[in-house]
């Protein structure tokens, strides 16, 4: 396969981008519906190892999101280095044999180990698949490939809970980790056939070992802290400590990226301030928005007493407009344009949470009168926020480091998510016994998140430009 450095003003085959872009949102669904298909099936996994602690087994879905969250910062920086299309194989190959582990497991530690692998694999893949379009993409029409791989990943997320639910009821839990392996072998299949250019950075060397390792550690001590923490208790000596190592190793990777030839983290990339405030968008929102993912099914069950598929049919609604309004805000080609198209979105957004956390969400189900239009809201809102934020983080990147900034970019808003998910869950625990009332402050808190969102997204990007 031949390797080629890209160029700002290359002009790619349009042809090639589009297949890149299939590929792409293709490998971002299977990694995204990782994340949400295996929650439908925690019950009869319980069930088939009964003597393993239920604390024990929550790391089957927590394991996943913490090296998930852990490697997307070094996977960018690997696959800039030995090239998108290569990476991207690896990767495939390595989720289809980590799935197939999960799906073979005979004991609880051996299903755990296979979900932290997956998660390393799911990780490696989406920044080598992101970089490989944007490097095969023009410049105009990176709004428009954010806009399509970010619905496809919001889809994920919705149908994970019906296609989980599904497949466990007609199969057993272990085909939710069977289905991933003809998929991923048909990505690689496809991705082989194409013979796109293996892009990659010329020189450019394996990023600092030291530095890579303490990020991952790092990153994945943090979220394992802040994902664990209401479980563990706050002040646990494991949450401190998780939380204090993970901070102390980040620090450390920070300082020697600095000085270091060949770092781990980009520090470069945080000099430019429309990728930084990017980053900080993507973090802030990312709390409001996965909290309110995940609330919805609980909510839906909980309080309303819907089915799984009926729940999965209600979230379609959100999904829909999520992806009408990406695909709509990646044809945006200002800068001006994406901004207040962002905050449009986190307005969108902040009336949905606002709403959600009235009486109108009461304990009477109103799914015409209440969801639908909510659903539309909230997740045309999200559609047009996460397009904006990927838009304007992707158009920052010089070529050569598309991975490794795209990378960055998705870890800041999955450490915003597990923030998000631990602020669900330490309110539900402060509120026990009166689970509407739970949901009505998460939703109240989540809007006041979504402020401070769109606050950021209402920042121009450069400085003094009035235009912007």
């Amino acid at each position: 396969m031949t390797e080629v450095s890209v160029r700002p003003g290359s002009p790619p085959a349009a042809k090639s981008a589009g297949r890149a872009l299939l590929l792409a949102c293709g490998a971002g669904f299977i990694a995204f519906l990782d994340l949400s298909v295996v929650n439908i099936a925690f019950p009869a996994i319980a069930r088939t190892y009964p003597g393993t602690a239920a604390t024990t087994l929550t790391w089957v879905v927590s394991g996943y999101a913490v090296a998930f969250a852990a490697f997307l910062t070094p996977a960018g920086r690997f696959a800039d280095a030995l090239g998108r299309v290569r990476m991207f194989l690896l990767a495939l190959a390595g989720f289809a044999l980590t799935s197939l582990l999960c799906g073979l497991a005979p004991t609880a530690g051996w299903l755990i180990a296979g979900r932290l692998l997956q998660g390393v694999t799911a990780a490696l893949m989406v920044p080598a698949a992101l970089g490989l379009v944007l490097s095969v993409t023009p410049r105009e029409k990176i709004g428009a490939a954010i806009g399509a791989w970010s619905a496809a990943g919001g889809f994920a997320a919705v149908v994970g809970p019906a296609l989980g639910g599904g497949l466990v009821e007609a199969f057993g839990w272990r085909a939710v980790f069977f289905i991933n392996v003809p998929v991923a072998l048909a990505l690689i299949v496809a991705t082989a056939r194409l013979a796109l250019p293996d892009t990659r950075t010329p020189g450019r060397a394996l990023p600092d070992p030291i530095g890579t390792a303490a990020v991952a550690l790092g990153l994945a001590a943090v979220v394992a802290g802040v994902t664990e923490g209401q479980r563990w208790g706050w002040t646990a000596p494991a949450t401190l400590a998780c939380l204090l190592l993970g901070g102390l190793l980040l620090l450390g990777a920070l300082i020697r990226s600095r000085t270091h030839h060949n770092p781990a983290i980009a520090v470069d990339l945080w000099r430019s301030r429309p990728y930084a405030l990017a980053n900080a968008g993507s973090f802030v929102f990312g709390a409001a928005m996965f909290a309110w993912l995940l609330a919805g099914p609980l909510f839906l069950d909980a309080i309303w007493g819907y089915s799984v598929l009926a729940s999965a049919g209600a979230l379609t609604i959100g999904a829909v407009a999520a992806m009408v309004t990406a695909t709509i805000a990646g044809r945006l080609t200002t800068a001006p344009a994406r901004r207040w198209a962002g905050v449009l979105g986190a307005a969108l957004f902040f009336a949905t949470l606002a709403w959600m956390s009235t009486g109108t969400f009461g304990p009477d189900p109103a799914l015409w009168s209440a969801w639908m239009p909510a659903g539309l809201l909230g997740g045309g809102g999200l559609g047009l926020v996460v397009t904006v934020l990927g838009t304007a983080a992707a158009s920052s990147l010089p070529p050569q480091q598309f991975a490794a900034g795209i990378g960055m970019n998705l870890t800041a808003r999955q450490v915003g998510g597990a923030l998000g998910v631990a602020l669900l869950a330490a309110i539900f625990a402060a509120h026990p016994d009166q689970p509407l009332t739970a949901f009505h402050t998460l939703f109240a808190v989540c809007a006041g998140i979504t402020v401070l969102a769109a606050v950021v997204l209402a920042i121009p990007a450069h400085a003094g430009s009035p235009e912007e």
